[in-house]
C-alpha cells in the first residue's frame, strides 16, 4: 500500500517536470502537496517505507524483491532532488510563487526523508540538512511557522548525525575541531530559524533560548555578530507592532548588546541609534511614568551614537510625557538648535510643544527658527504655525495682525509659496467657517476678505467662486441682498457650470419671492445632478451633493411657502436619490403638496397635476420593487411605505371619480402597490375592489370609444383586470362569509361584456356555467340579454335565453312583480317578434303568442301591470294580425287581432280612445274571413 501511494506522488512528480501551463502547474502542485502530506500523516513519521538497508540484504528477503525496492527508492530520491531544482529554477522565472515553492521544496524534502536509508553518506547527510533548513525558512517566510518546525528539528538531528560521523572519522584534535567548526554554522543558522518561528508562533520562551544558544556562539562565529543583532532587532519591530512592549524591549536590548560585542562585525552606529530609538519608545508606550528612566537612558544613548532628528524629537516627547519643566524642555532644545536640522523638522517640534501646552518654549522656538530661516522661501511656513496656535487659543487679534502682515508682504514682494498660500487659505476659510457657525456672519466676511485678499481683480478661479458663495451666504443672512447678488455674479464669473453657484443664485431668487427664477435655478441644479462633477479644484464632488443641495432647496422653498418651487425642487430631488428612506419621504412630501396645490385649482389647471401624482406613485412603486437589494431597508419598512401609497392611490382613485382613466390608473397603482403588503383579508377585499373598478373603467370607455382598435384594446385590458381579479377572489373566499357580496354577478357581468364584444368564442363556455346556476337572479339575466345585444355584440339566441330564464324566474314569484314582468315581457317580445316583419315562421309566431298569451294571464290577474305596457301589448298584436290581413292570411289576421281585443279589454282610461277604430276594423276583418270561407271548397262534397 505504502509503494503504491509513494509510485503514486513519483508519478504527480515526473508530470508535473514536463509541464509548461502555469495553471496545470498550480494545481498538480497542490495535488503533491496533499499526497506527499497524507503519506506522513498515515505513518505518523517520516519513514513510511521502510528506510533502504546499508549492509547487505537479510536472507529472509528475496534477493529480486529487495532490488526492485532498493531501486524504486533510488529513483523517488532522484526525483526529489529534480522537483527541488526545478522549484528553484521556476521560482527564478516567476513561474511558481513563495507559497508553491514551500509546498514544492516540503514535498521533495519529504521524499528524500523517506529515502534515507539508516547510515546515509556524509553528502547525503549535508543535503538533507539543506533541504530541511531551507523547507523551513520557506514556511516561515510566507507566514506559515508551525509547519516549519518539524523541518527545523530534521535538521537538527541531521546535523547531530553529520557531527557524529565526522568524529568517526576524525584523526586527532585538530579534525575534531574543524568538524566542529564545520557543523556550528549550521548549528547557527537552525537556531536563528527556530527561534524566528517561535516568535512568529508566539513562544517567546523558546525564542529566547534559541537566540541566547546563538549569542552564545558568537565567540567562535564572530561574523555572525551583525546577522543576529539584526535578527534580534526584526523581533523587536514584530513585538513592538503587536503591542507587547514588554518583549519588544528585551529583543531591542539584546540587539544592542549583541551589537556591541564585536565592532569589526557591528552593524554601525546608525543601526545601533536606529535600535536605541525603538527601545526608548517601546518604553515610551509601555509604560512612560514607569520606565521613564531608561526611555530617557535609551534616546540619550541613541543621540549619542548617531545625531538625527527623530532622536531629538522623541526626546522632547518623553520629557513632555514625563512633564518636565520648561527649562528641561529649553535645555534639550539647545542641544539641537546647534546642529543643522531642517526647517520641517524645527516646525514639526514647535507644533509639538504647542500642542502640550507649553506656548512659552514653543513661542521662543518660533521665533529662533524665524531667525534662523529668515532667507528660505519656505519662511512662510513659521508664520503659518504660528498664526494656527493664535488662533487655537483664541488670540484672534494678534492672528489677524500676522494675517494682514502676510497681506502686505504679499503686495511688497515677499509672496508666500503656491504651498503655503494654500494652506493659508485653508487657515481663513476653517476661522470664517467657525465663525458662521456660530451666527457670528460679519466676523466670517471679515476672514473670508482676507482670503479674497491674495486673488487679482477679474481672475478666474473655482476656489474664488466658492469663497463668494460662501460670501454671499453670509450677505443673505444679514440681509444684504444686493451685496450677496454681487458675490454670485462674481462666482458665475468664475464657475458658472457649479451647482453651488446655481443654488446660491437659488436661495436669492427665493428670498425675492421670484419664482420663476427659483424654479429656472432648480432645473438648473437638477440637470447638473445628472453629470459627473468635475468643479471643486477639479475633484469629484460627492455622489450625494446633488441631492443634498436639492433638498435643502425643497426645504427653503417650504420654508418661504413656495409651494410651486418646492414641489419642482422635490420632483429633481426623487429622480437622483438613492436611499430608499429619503426618498419615500420626498415623495410624500410631493404628494401631499401636489394634493393641496389641485384643491385649490379650477378644473382646467388640474390634469397636469394629476399627472404629476400618478407619476410620483409609479416611482414610488418602481422604488419599492427595487428595494429588496438595499440592506437597510427592512421588509417592515417596505411594508409600511407600501400601505401609505396604496391608500393614497385609493383615495385619490376615489376623489377623481369624475375622471375614469385617472381613476382607473390610481386604482390600478393601488393595486400594485399593495403587492408588497402582507396578503391579509383586508389587503385582498381593497386589490379585489382595485381591480373590479379598473375593469369597469376600461369597459365604460370602451363603449365610448369609436375606434374598433381602441374599443379590443380596452377590453382585453378589462379581461387581464377581471382575470387577475377572480384568482385574489377565489383566495379571499376562503376567508369567510361572502353570501351577500355582489362580486361574482360582477365579474360575470364584466366578462360578459367583454368577451361578447370582443366576439370572443369562449363566450358560450362562460354561459353554460351560467345556466347552470341554481341561485342567478332575473337582474343579472336581464343584464346578460341587454349586453348580447348592445353593440357591437349581437347574440339574439343568448339574449333570448336569459329573458326566458328571467322571466321563468318571474312566474316562480309568490307575487308577481307586473312592472319588472311587462319589461322582460316586453324585451323578449321585441327581440322574437323584429317590427316590420310579416314573413313570419309558423313556430316563431307560436312562440310569440305564447309569450302574448303569458302576459294575458298575468294582466288578468293584476291591476298592476303597467297601463302604457298592455297598450303597447295590444298594439302589437293587433299590428301582427294586419300585417297578416294585407297578405291574405285572414284566418291568422283574426287570431291575433282578437288578441289585441282582449288587450283591449283591460285598457283603463286609453280603452276609448282605441275601441271604436278597432272595432270597426276587427268587423272587416272578421268579414274578410267569412267571404275567405265561401270560397272555400267543401271538404265532404
Amino acid at each position: 500500500m505504502a509503494g503504491a501511494r509513494l509510485a503514486a506522488v513519483g508519478g504527480l512528480v515526473r508530470e508535473l517536470l514536463r509541464e509548461e501551463a502555469p495553471s496545470r502547474i498550480a494545481a498538480l502542485t497542490e495535488e503533491l502537496f496533499q499526497a506527499a502530506g497524507s503519506i506522513c500523516e498515515e505513518d505518523g513519521s517520516a519513514a513510511e517505507v521502510e528506510p533502504r538497508p546499508a549492509g547487505p540484504v537479510p536472507p529472509s528477503s528475496p534477493p529480486e524483491e529487495s532490488g526492485v525496492q532498493a531501486a524504486a527508492l533510488a529513483q523517488v530520491e532522484e526525483g526529489a532532488i529534480s522537483l527541488w531544482n526545478w522549484a528553484v529554477t521556476k521560482h527564478m522565472g516567476s513561474v511558481v510563487n513563495d507559497e508553491q515553492r514551500a509546498k514544492l521544496r516540503f514535498v521533495a524534502c519529504r521524499l528524500v526523508c523517506l529515502c534515507e536509508g539508516s547510515d546515509p553518506p556524509e553528502g547525503t547527510i549535508r543535503r538533507q540538512i539543506l533541504m530541511s533548513m531551507k523547507t523551513g525558512k520557506g514556511w516561515i517566510d510566507i507566514g506559515k511557522a508551525d509547519l516549519a518546525d518539524g523541518f527545523l528539528e530534521i535538521a537538527m538531528n541531521s546535523i547531530e548525525k553529520l557531527y557524529a560521523k565526522l568524529l568517526k572519522g576524525s584523526n586527532g584534535e585538530a579534525d575534531i575541531h574543524v568538524h566542529k567548526a564545520d557543523v556550528e554554522k549550521n548549528l547557527f543558522k537552525v537556531l536563528s530559524y527556530q527561534a524566528e518561528s517561535a516568535v512568529a508562533q508566539g513562544d517567546f520562551q523558546k525564542a529566547v533560548m534559541s537566540v541566547q544558544r546563538c549569542k552564545d556562539m558568537l565567540i567562535k562565529l564572530p561574523k555572525e555578530t551583525c546577522y543576529l543583532s539584526i535578527l534580534c532587532y526584526n523581533f523587536g519591530v514584530e513585538t513592538y507592532e503587536w503591542k507587547r512592549y514588554e518583549q519588544s524591549s528585551f529583543w531591542l536590548s539584546q540587539s544592542y548588546d549583541i551589537g556591541k560585542m564585536d565592532m569589526k562585525y557591528s552593524i554601525g552606529k546608525e543601526m545601533q541609534a536606529k535600535v536605541l530609538r525603538l527601545l526608548a519608545t517601546a518604553y515610551f508606550e509601555w509604560d512612560c511614568n514607569l520606565y521613564l528612566d531608561k526611555a530617557l537612558k535609551a534616546i540619550n544613548l541613541a543621540n549619542q551614537e548617531n545625531l538625527h532628528p527623530a532622536g531629538f524629537y522623541l526626546k522632547i516627547k518623553i520629557l513632555l510625557k514625563s512633564g518636565a519643566s520648561d527649562e528641561d524642555i529649553s535645555s534639550a532644545l539647545s542641544e539641537f538648535l546647534h546642529h543643522q536640522m531642517s526647517l520641517d523638522f524645527c516646525l514639526n517640534t514647535a507644533k509639538l510643544l504647542l500642542e502640550h501646552g507649553r506656548e512659552p518654549v514653543g513661542f521662543d522656538l518660533l521665533k529662533s527658527i524665524s531667525e534662523r530661516f529668515e532667507s528660505s522661501p519656505d519662511r512662510g511656513k513659521i508664520t503659518l504655525l504660528h498664526i494656527e496656535f493664535l488662533l487655537q487659543n483664541k488670540r484672534e487679534l494678534l492672528a489677524k495682525q500676522k494675517v494682514e502682515e502676510i497681506i502686505i508682504g504679499h503686495y511688497t514682494g515677499k509672496q508666500l509659496l503656491p504651498e503655503a498660500l494654500n494652506r493659508l487659505h485653508i487657515i481663513l476659510w476653517d476661522r470664517a467657517a467657525k465663525h458662521y457657525e456660530a451666527k457670528s456672519y460679519s466676523e466670517a466676511l471679515h476672514w473670508y476678505n482676507y482670503s479674497v485678499s491674495f486673488y487679482t481683480p477679474g481672475q478666474i478661479d473655482q476656489n474664488l467662486a466658492k469663497l463668494q458663495r460662501n460670501m454671499a451666504s453670509c450677505y443673505l443672512h444679514l440681509r444684504q441682498v444686493d451685496k450677496a447678488k454681487e458675490a454670485v455674479r462674481e462666482a458665475e464669473r468664475c464657475d458658472p457650470n457649479s451647482i453651488f453657484t446655481k443654488f446660491s443664485v437659488y436661495k436669492i431668487a427665493v428670498m425675492e419671492k421670484d419664482a420663476d427664477k427659483a424654479v429656472e435655478a432648480v432645473i438648473e441644479m437638477g440637470k447638473l445632478a445628472e453629470k459627473p462633477s468635475q468643479h471643486e479644484d477639479k475633484l469629484r464632488v460627492d455622489e450625494n451633493t446633488g441631492t443634498n443641495l436639492l433638498s435643502l432647496a425643497a426645504q427653503i422653498a417650504l420654508e418661504n411657502e413656495q409651494q410651486v418651487v418646492a414641489i419642482k425642487a422635490l420632483e429633481y430631488l426623487s429622480e437622483h436619490l438613492q436611499d430608499c428612506q429619503q426618498l419615500f419621504a420626498a415623495l410624500k412630501c410631493l404628494v401631499r403638496l401636489t394634493l393641496s396645490k389641485v384643491m385649490a385649482e379650477n378644473e382646467e389647471k388640474r390634469d397636469e397635476d394629476i399627472n404629476s401624482m400618478l407619476t410620483y406613485l409609479t416611482l414610488a412603486h418602481k422604488r419599492l420593487a427595487e428595494s429588496f437589494t438595499e440592506e437597510k431597508f427592512t421588509e417592515d419598512m417596505r411594508i409600511l411605505e407600501a400601505h401609505w401609497f396604496r391608500k393614497v392611490a385609493w383615495n385619490l382613485a376615489v376623489q377623481f371619480r369624475g375622471c375614469p382613466k385617472k381613476m382607473r390608473d390610481f386604482f390600478l397603482l393601488s393595486f400594485k402597490l399593495s403587492q408588497f403588503c402582507p396578503s391579509d383579508k383586508a389587503v385582498l377585499l381593497a386589490q379585489k375592489t382595485c381591480l373590479l373598478m379598473a375593469a369597469a373603467v376600461d369597459l365604460e370607455m370602451g363603449r365610448q370609444q369609436e375606434t374598433p382598435s381602441e374599443q379590443m384594446e380596452l377590453l382585453n385590458q378589462a379581461l387581464q383586470h377581471l382575470q387577475a381579479c377572480k384568482e385574489i377572489w377565489k383566495v379571499l373566499k376562503l376567508t369567510g362569509d361572502f353570501a351577500k357580496d355582489p362580486t361574482d354577478t360582477l365579474l360575470l357581468l364584466y366578462e360578459f361584456e367583454a368577451r361578447s364584444k370582443l366576439n370572443d368564442p369562449t363566450l358560450h363556455n362562460l354561459m353554460e356555467s351560467v345556466w347552470e346556476q341554481p341561485h342567478i337572479e332575473v337582474k343579472t339575466l336581464e343584464i346578460i340579454a341587454s349586453l348580447a345585444m348592445e353593440p357591437p355584440a349581437r347574440y339574439p339566441v343568448l339574449c333570448k335565453k336569459a329573458l326566458k330564464s328571467a322571466l321563468n324566474l318571474h312566474r316562480k314569484q309568490t307575487v308577481i312583480d307586473a312592472v319588472k314582468f311587462s319589461k322582460c315581457l316586453h324585451s323578449l317580445i321585441n327581440l322574437s317578434l323584429p317590427t316590420g316583419l310579416t314573413d313570419l315562421d309558423a313556430c316563431v309566431l307560436q312562440e310569440v303568442w305564447d309569450y302574448f298569451e303569458d302576459a294575458l294571464s298575468v294582466v288578468s290577474s293584476t291591476d298592476a301591470y303597467p297601463e302604457m305596457e298592455i297598450l303597447w301589448l295590444m298594439t302589437r298584436a293587433w299590428n301582427t294580425g294586419i300585417f297578416q290581413y294585407t297578405v291574405g292570411k285572414y284566418k291568422e289576421a283574426e287570431q291575433w287581432c282578437g288578441l289585441g281585443m282582449r288587450f283591449l279589454n283591460h285598457l283603463g282610461s286609453l280603452k276609448k280612445s282605441y275601441e271604436g277604430h278597432m272595432i270597426g276594423l276587427y268587423s272587416e276583418v272578421l268579414d274578410k274571413l267569412d267571404r275567405a270561407k265561401g270560397f272555400l271548397p267543401n271538404e265532404e262534397e
